[in-house]
């Protein structure tokens, strides 16, 4: 009883503080105040994406079920929704949070409240947080979020690459604990940026993975949570938290329509603004890499020919961000790839140079070298064949856990 009293007045006491002063601003509003972030999904821009998805026709009298598994717990949470990439207003007319069942099941349903109110219209180039809701979660528990929307949302931003399934009703669902209504599904996140739990501690504990594909967790297997970023925070278990900043395709150095903004411009919003961040780990370049060398895929356009030095530039403008803002930061080497679609032995040159810089010049606090753990034993620049997903590029599901196994987490 006294358990479930202190946790209603926790409850309380942060949604009294977001309601005050945080709704309407981003994550990043409240570096070191009573929020911590679990699980993050990078924004991304209304797009054909991977494989079919629902963000450029929105949404209208529709609801979307979205699973998502956290990495640590605490006594509630609070959700960011986002409309940076939107075209229009965002009309959020209620959302529920809860726990996952089979499939779109729920239980434990909770409104999602926003400055008290069960609306909120999300203005274009803004993210929203919600007020607390008084839901206490487990490290590695799987959550539902569920947003109703009845007015036309023309594109929405959205996350192409969920790994994850997503799901679909037509009219108000929100709050159902049975998943039968929800008859439709995607593989993509949408207006889904986080989700934080109640931390009161000074302690900054927030991993952030930063990447693309391989991060992103390409390949992984769809409701597996088999990413590395997962793998990562089973070994940790709730000690730190684990926020997956990859996107598929991203590069350091060019912009994308497709596959987000270049790293060195989102590294700000997507990694270092998220609250009571501790370190970020660094694994980006191969699709600079690969992209200079392949010209049949216009979401890599533009695509201009990349040399070593180019790559180093941006890696230490990413170091010199994450120290500016007093953040640990470690590097890790591009994986082989030998093999793949776009792989030329110029362009595994550039990835050597690239990665001897990772490991020798002392720039980055710590190095995890994932191009050793991952190679094969008789070809240094192929993939593993038993961590190969078949395309030589992405790691399958025991690729991606050999990936964390090679972190030490002493380097965190």
């Amino acid at each position: 009883m006294r358990k479930k009293l202190l946790l209603k007045l926790v409850a309380t006491f942060v949604g009294t503080v977001t309601a005050m002063g945080l709704v309407g601003a981003p994550a990043s509003a409240s570096p070191s105040g009573g929020w911590e972030g679990t699980w993050t999904a990078s924004p991304q821009r209304p797009g054909a994406g991977f494989s079919p998805n629902w963000s450029v026709a929105g949404f209208a009298d529709q609801t979307v079920r979205q699973v998502v598994r956290i990495s640590q717990g605490g006594p509630s949470v609070r959700v960011h929704l986002t409309n940076v990439y939107g075209s229009a207003p965002l009309a959020v007319t209620g959302a529920t949070v809860g726990r996952a069942g089979t499939g779109a099941a729920a239980t434990s349903v909770r409104p999602l409240t926003f400055g008290h109110s069960r609306s909120v219209v999300i203005p274009v180039g803004h993210e929203i947080s919600s007020d607390a809701a008084p839901l206490p979660v487990r490290p590695l528990e799987s959550l539902t979020v569920t947003i109703y929307f009845a007015t036309q949302t023309g594109a929405v931003t959205y996350h192409a690459d969920a790994e994850a399934t997503s799901f679909r009703a037509p009219g108000d669902h929100r709050s159902d604990a049975a998943g039968t209504a929800f008859t439709e599904t995607s593989t993509s996140w949408y207006a889904l940026a986080g989700v934080d739990v109640a931390d009161f501690s000074p302690r900054r504990d927030v991993v952030v993975t930063f990447g693309d594909s391989i991060t992103d967790g390409a390949f992984a297997g769809v409701d597996q949570n088999a990413r590395y970023p997962d793998e990562l925070a089973e070994r940790l278990h709730g000690r730190l938290g684990v926020l997956n900043a990859g996107i598929g395709g991203n590069r350091v150095l060019n912009d994308s329509q497709c596959l987000g903004d270049k790293a060195t411009t989102r590294f700000r919003p997507d990694a270092l603004a998220q609250p009571h961040l501790r370190t970020v780990i660094v694994l980006e370049g191969i699709n600079d890499i690969g992209a200079s060398e392949f010209n049949d895929f216009d979401c890599f356009k533009p695509n201009p020919r990349v040399a070593a030095a180019e790559l180093i530039a941006g890696h230490r403008e990413l170091i010199r961000q994450a120290h500016t803002a007093g953040v640990r930061i470690v590097g890790a080497t591009l994986l082989p790839y030998k093999g793949a679609v776009y792989y030329t032995p110029a362009g595994d040159q550039v990835r050597t140079d690239l990665n001897n810089w990772i490991r020798t010049s002392g720039e980055y606090d710590a190095v995890i070298d994932f191009d050793r753990a991952m190679a094969a034993p008789t070809d240094a620049n192929a993939m593993n064949p038993t961590y190969d997903s078949g395309d030589h590029l992405h790691p399958n599901a025991p690729g991606y856990h050999a990936m964390a196994e090679a972190i030490n987490l002493h380097t965190l």
